[in-house]
């Protein structure tokens, strides 16, 4: 392994003892999150360094992280004192940003469902915004209609249609994806055209090829032809009109050892050889990445409730299942699990269930694990994106606590990002205060 990885392992494995040490885990709380703030501030420092490595000296860029990886303020916050904006796809992601004191000029709102209050926001704040498709550049042309100059900078999303990676839904790039103006449908590309000549605001153009299991080519492929558009678009005007270019993100991460592999310098690298006028100086730079700057820094610590056999096979029976890792329990292959055994006291010493009330709750299948028994602890690894922040309510278990770490050769501290969620905060949040609301129905 890398040094990094190695360092990485390493100050996972004490951050385990720590939290078991520490009464983080335990009888009464059988399932934690653990994010590790090391990592996360080397992972946004290797962005931010192999974009500056490829990019013309004084190129702005903002690299704006996807929320939706990681809806956490705390998360954001620390993210922000480490340079990175937030990229934000509805009003409740848009609030965490603002909660984490990342200011308007940093927040980019993308959703290809905005209302008309949401943009309206969005323009009073100042805040960046990509335009969907046709309908929404309408509702934007209302909007900025009647203002001297809209106070945001506005773009466009188009879908350059160049195919999909391994995941059907994660492809966000193919023939019929939902997202973006589709530029190979027939008199798509020319309605573009004419979309940003008619409109001297209109700034900017954005793409988002993919995410996991897409290649670093196919994306590459995407940009370059956003590009392209760009380049046709500023000389139909006559001018550059679009000065910065959202190029998304979607690096896929490694789920199968702790390297990082691939990496922002091999993909930025892959950018200048691709479509080196994209870095040449002439355009702003935006990026939206999410999954790979948090998820090889966070993982699930869940204790073995019961250990068991049926039919022959092992089964360890533990607190994380699908209400935490919803697309490895429903789409094991797509998006298998590393796990960790460890016992009662954290040491390292065949399948793993969750708690949820389907037999399908398995988080991990034909493992090669030593045997468990009731009390030791599994280990969850790369959660730290999505894992933590999408949970699903299936048989209103609570949502874990999450705790970042900082681990020294010495000493592991803890800072809460999430307090555990109580079983008086599950009723509230399911109704009881309209308990008799439907009674009372005639």
């Amino acid at each position: 392994m890398t040094s990094k990885a190695v360092a990485m392992a390493t100050r996972r494995e004490q951050a385990v003892r720590a939290a078991v040490e520490q009464r983080l885990l335990g009888p009464d709380q059988p399932v934690v999150g653990l994010l590790d703030v090391a990592g996360i501030r080397s992972a946004a420092a290797g962005l931010r360094a192999a974009f500056e490595e490829v990019v013309a000296p004084g190129t702005p860029i903002l690299h704006a992280f996807a929320v939706k990886a990681a809806a956490l303020v705390p998360v954001l916050r620390l993210l922000a004192d480490e340079g990175l904006g937030c990229e934000v796809a509805s009003p409740g992601e848009l609030a965490l940003a603002r909660a984490a004191g990342v200011t308007p000029d940093r927040i980019v709102l993308d959703s290809p469902a905005k209302t008309a209050a949401e943009l309206r926001e969005a323009l009073d704040l100042g805040i960046a915004v990509n335009a969907d498709n046709p309908q929404e550049l309408e509702r934007l042309d209302a909007l900025v209609g009647h203002r001297a100059a809209p106070p945001s900078p506005l773009g466009l999303r188009v879908n350059p249609q160049v195919g999909g990676g391994s995941i059907d839904a994660m492809s966000t790039a193919t023939a019929t994806s939902k997202f973006g103006v589709a530029l190979q449908d027939p008199g798509a590309r020319a309605w573009v055209v004419r979309a940003f000549a008619e409109r001297p605001w209109l700034t900017r153009l954005h793409a988002h090829v993919g995410s996991q299991g897409c290649p670093l080519e196919l994306m590459a492929a995407g940009i370059r032809a956003a590009y392209e558009l760009a380049e046709e678009i500023n000389e139909a005007v006559g001018r550059q009109q679009i000065d910065a270019l959202d190029i998304g993100g979607g690096l896929p991460v490694n789920f199968t050892s702790d390297e990082v592999t691939p990496g922002y310098r091999e993909y930025a690298q892959l950018l200048r050889a691709t479509v080196p006028g994209l870095l040449d100086g002439r355009y702003k730079l935006v990026t939206e990445f999410g999954r790979s700057l948090l998820a090889k820094s966070g993982l699930v610590l869940a204790r073995v409730e019961y250990a068991k056999s049926a039919g022959g096979r092992p089964i360890a029976v533990t607190h994380a299942g699908a209400q935490l890792a919803t697309r490895t329990v429903f789409a094991p292959d797509a998006w298998p699990l590393r796990v960790l055994a460890y016992d009662a006291e954290g040491r390292v010493p065949k399948y793993i269930a969750g708690p949820c009330c389907f037999a399908g709750d398995l988080v991990a299948r034909d493992r090669p694990l030593p045997e468990l028994a009731a009390g030791d602890l599994v280990a969850l690894l790369d959660t730290g994106a999505y894992y933590f922040s999408n949970h699903f309510a299936y048989n209103s278990l609570p949502r874990p606590g999450i705790y970042g770490f900082d681990a020294t050769s010495t000493d592991v501290r803890f800072a809460t990002v999430r307090e555990p969620q109580t079983v008086d905060e599950i009723v509230t949040e399911s109704g009881a205060k309209h308990a008799l609301g439907l009674s009372r129905l005639r």
